[in-house]
């Protein structure tokens, strides 16, 4: 069996080096929702060396950032969780007091309608993060 993020981006592809990549998952409901995926196959954070594991975090931290710049999010989400994919990946999600479920997890179940609202531009989370991470 295959692993779906050796094989697929999974999601838009905003910044990338040859260690792990930062993209934007398609989602209507929740516009600023971005992953962290480590490059190469690993299923959790002991698995990389203390240098490894600071460098994924800064550009975890790099992605938080640019989502609080180009969204203004009341709440930004961070998690690893790797139940139904286990390649290391981090959340960072951009959250909001009207949205669908919050306070609640974004997997929770919804409270009410959200407010509708557009995702951010590709290239601006993109400049964003490579300027953060040069």
């Amino acid at each position: 069996m295959g692993c779906e993020l050796c094989e697929q981006t999974g999601g838009t592809v905003l910044w990338r080096d040859e260690f792990c990549r930062v993209v934007r998952v398609a989602s209507e409901e929740f516009p600023g929702f971005c992953r962290v995926i480590l490059a190469r196959h690993a299923r959790e954070m002991t698995d990389l060396a203390g240098a490894e594991r600071e460098r994924l975090m800064r550009v975890v931290f790099a992605c938080e950032q640019a989502l609080r710049a180009e969204l203004r999010p009341d709440k930004i989400n961070l998690a690893s969780l790797g139940n139904q994919v286990a390649h290391l990946h981090w959340h960072v999600i951009a959250r909001f007091a009207d949205d669908s479920r919050f306070p609640d997890p974004i997997w929770a179940a919804p409270r009410r309608v959200a407010a509708r609202r557009s995702a951010p531009e590709d290239r601006a989370l993109g400049a964003q993060l490579a300027r953060l991470l040069a």
